[in-house]
């Protein structure tokens, strides 16, 4: 069976499929989650966690942003916010917010109402792609400015790959959650209470490399971008499965293998303010790519599909490419198991490498002796 229509026949496949459920409770709804072996133990504590307002990064770490005074334009699109019926209907609002700062500020407000009003998952159509500013502009990867050529120093730049990445994944999330919402009654509203506190938890890191950028005297736009991350999330537009396979268990799961990295090239430049808010971000990435484990694995249960297998199925059949290094320890401990995406490291692959090294051995051997038998005089 063709691995591109398996977000297709979620409908047929999920209606009889039952699983022990687990329950968490809200101000007016309660969300059900089915139970899954071997996740992220912090999977249950992320999901009750309570709301995070610490989205300016003070002298010792994250704090509440301090107060102060909307405009005009903060008000009515606050308004819309609040207007609308449905987690959906805010996340198309945050989708169609060219704003970088408004999106991420309209996103937790959005996350909040969500929690603690109870409202419905609903049903909304996505715009095509999501609403960006003016800059920066975007240009293919392979004309990004080196450092060098930025403009930049190298600490604002490589907090500006950062800002770039964590603004798009705002929109990765949201999409997931208003692209899916009409299948809310087959996947459950855990499925998009999950997306949701992704997208906030997004928002709130993009906060602050913004405010750090700031900081260091840039703005985010300040330099070319890349549009490559919204391009992967175009390829799964139609399929849930592919969607969970190439965003939070290849794009997220990129960040677990970059995120020791950068800290350890700022504090080498010796910029540790920023190498603090990193290592903040690559923990916190954890959940995410966790969120993608549990329900790519649970879709998958209930199409009574193989994950590992479907895994590299959808990777080929969606063009979607594996860049190592790995960071190995961070993946398995967000539950990403090994051999999903290090073929080399399954017990099936090391067989046949090994049945292949055997076959080398005979014909070489099979060789050597008919060499050896044409050099042996003829009686």
């Amino acid at each position: 069976m063709s691995c591109i229509k398996l977000g297709l026949i979620l409908k047929s496949s999920l209606c009889s499929f039952q699983l022990p459920q687990r329950t968490i409770s809200t101000l007016k709804n309660s969300i059900h989650y089915p139970e899954l072996p071997n996740q992220w133990t912090g999977l249950h504590n992320w999901r009750h966690t309570s709301l995070n307002h610490d989205r300016f990064w003070g002298p010792n770490g994250p704090d509440i942003v301090p107060l102060s005074s909307k405009s005009i334009q903060e008000s009515t699109l606050f308004d819309s916010i609040y207007s609308a019926s449905s987690l959906a209907e805010m996340g198309a609002v945050v989708l169609c917010t060219s704003d970088p700062l408004m999106k991420s500020k309209l996103t937790h407000l959005g996350y909040c109402r969500w929690r603690q009003e109870g409202l419905p998952v609903g049903n909304y159509v996505p715009p095509v792609r999501p609403a960006r500013p003016e800059k920066p502009q975007l240009v293919p990867s392979k004309e990004i400015p080196s450092p060098k050529l930025s403009g930049l120093s190298l600490n604002a730049y490589m907090l500006h790959n950062l800002a770039h990445v964590e603004l798009n994944a705002i929109d990765l999330a949201w999409d997931t959650v208003v692209r899916f919402s009409p299948y809310s009654d087959l996947l459950g509203d855990g499925f998009f209470a999950d997306f949701a506190h992704v997208a906030d938890d997004e928002s709130r890191h993009f906060a602050w490399c913004s405010q750090r950028l700031s900081e260091l005297g840039v703005r985010y736009g300040d330099m070319p971008a890349h549009n490559l991350l919204w391009r992967e999330c175009e390829k799964s537009s139609d399929n849930v499965a592919a969607r969970l396979a190439s965003i939070p268990l290849v794009q997220e799961a990129r960040g677990l293998d970059a995120g020791p990295r950068l800290v350890q090239k700022l504090i080498g430049f010796g910029d540790h303010r920023t190498s603090n808010i990193v290592s903040r971000i690559a923990d916190e990435e954890v959940a995410h790519v966790a969120v993608g484990v549990y329900w790519f694995i649970s879709v998958c249960e209930k199409l009574g599909r193989t994950p590992c297998t479907t895994f590299r199925d959808l990777l080929e059949e969606y063009n979607v490419e594996l860049k190592g290094p790995f960071n190995h320890l961070a993946r398995h401990e967000a539950g990403l198991p090994r051999e999903w995406y290090d073929p080399s490291s399954s017990v099936e692959d090391k067989q046949k490498k090994l049945s292949q090294v055997y076959d080398r051995l005979e014909c070489i051997i099979a060789m050597e002796k008919e060499n050896s038998s044409l050099d042996s005089p003829h009686r």
